[in-house]
């Protein structure tokens, strides 16, 4: 299956200033790709790089910069360097001379708040070998695999890649099927994709090509066309397709043109249930018609992207949902992985877009404050799907693994 970059498997490098953790990275990757230097606080914000790792595939590791600077200017980096591990599938931390203290207790136990996968590397072990007593130590708050290293003669590289492997989860790595098993050998899908003024020119956006890709993949049929053809198709062809995926915003017209019998829904909730909380989705959406006039809505973009008059997120959700539920309400977007302005308790929901770009734990982790704080979470396509009344129809292509009471 196709990724976007930022949707490949993620490995965050943590420790304090001058632990090596730059030159760590120069090592992995096989070239200077982070800057190294002997004055503490070289690396200021967190800097991405793709590297190829036997067994995992391509991969972005993430040079953050020391968790123990200090000053005003030294607690913004700290901030952002924690704010990496909610994106990261796997956490790297790197100690040296046996120094692991007060710090490295505190990140350990924010690894395990966002369940985030840990390996420890004693660096420099040229100089200093770990003692048992910081074994010891280490035991008392993770269970993490501990190994020496040395960036200077880093002898055992294939151990510590190995043991990467073996630490980062299947799951962030593995291709999944978006279409699971909606589909079978031989099946015809339907695609519908509106071209629109959001429509990247000349090209398909990614959830289409990933369709199509996986389609391919099961060794199906898959048929696309524009929402203006389909009517034309279906009074002009003996296909039955198994399945019909919209861009949802076509919903409202494209729902009067399958017929009841054919299973209809959209990319958007595919990515639903392949990236997102699909039970958490199911029960939030069903909030929209009791929400409180004045009540503040949260719309997550995963992705940065030019704006126009057509913006599904910025323009068309707010008003629809407006319309629909006859009320008003105060909208914040935020893209990207971006910090929240304000305190997510001040939401009264929350609409995620797809994630077709991200991570399955970035897109669980940007959903995890919300859920956490028992506020309603919905996306996109469901969202759409329940102000067009057909939201039971949209998600009943899944029944059979989910639940929809």
């Amino acid at each position: 299956m196709t990724k976007g970059r930022d949707a490949k498997p993620h490995i965050g490098i943590f420790g304090k200033r001058n632990s090596g953790k730059s030159s760590f990275i120069n090592i992995i990757v096989g070239q200077d790709v982070a800057i190294v230097s002997d004055k503490a606080g070289t690396t200021t914000d967190p800097v991405k790089k793709s590297m190829e790792i036997f067994g995992v595939g391509p991969t972005i590791l993430i040079d953050t910069a020391g968790t123990d600077d200090i000053g005003e200017l030294g607690k913004m980096r700290t901030d952002k360097s924690l704010e990496t591990i909610k994106i990261v599938d796997l956490a790297i931390l790197l100690i040296s001379e046996n120094s692991f203290d007060f710090n490295e207790i505190e990140l350990i136990k924010k690894f395990k708040e966002l369940d985030v996968p840990l390996l420890i590397i004693h660096n420099k072990s040229d100089i200093e070998k770990i003692s048992n007593q910081t074994l010891e130590r280490i035991k008392k708050h993770s269970n993490a695999s501990i190994i020496d290293f040395s960036v200077k003669h880093p002898e055992n590289i294939e151990e510590v890649l190995d043991l990467i492997k073996k630490t980062i989860p299947e799951t962030a790595y593995q291709s999944i099927s978006l279409f699971g098993n909606l589909i079978s050998k031989n099946d015809i899908v339907l695609l519908i994709t509106p071209i629109d003024s959001e429509a990247p020119e000349g090209r398909m956006i990614l959830p289409q090509v990933m369709a199509i890709r996986d389609i391919l993949d099961k060794n199906c049929v898959s048929i696309v066309m524009k929402e203006t053809e389909v009517k034309h198709f279906l009074e002009n062809s003996n296909i039955i397709p198994r399945l019909v995926v919209t861009d949802s915003q076509a919903f409202e017209l494209v729902k009067k043109l399958i017929p009841e019998n054919i299973l209809l829904t959209s990319f958007s909730i595919l990515f639903a249930r392949l990236k997102g909380d699909f039970e958490q989705y199911i029960k939030g959406t069903k909030i929209i018609p009791f929400l409180n006039n004045g009540d503040r809505i949260l719309i997550l973009e995963s992705c940065s992207h030019r704006l126009s008059c057509d913006d599904i997120g910025r323009y068309k959700i707010p008003k629809w949902i407006q319309k629909f539920t006859g009320k008003s309400f105060e909208f914040d977007v935020v893209a990207g992985l971006n910090k929240l302005d304000r305190n997510i308790k001040d939401y009264a929901f929350v609409i995620q877009c797809g994630g077709c770009v991200v991570t399955r734990k970035q897109l669980h982790n940007r959903l995890k404050l919300a859920i956490d704080a028992g506020i309603p979470v919905s996306n996109y396509g469901m969202t759409i799907a329940y102000m067009n009344g057909i939201f039971q129809r949209a998600i009943m292509p899944f029944n059979e693994n989910y639940s929809t009471d």
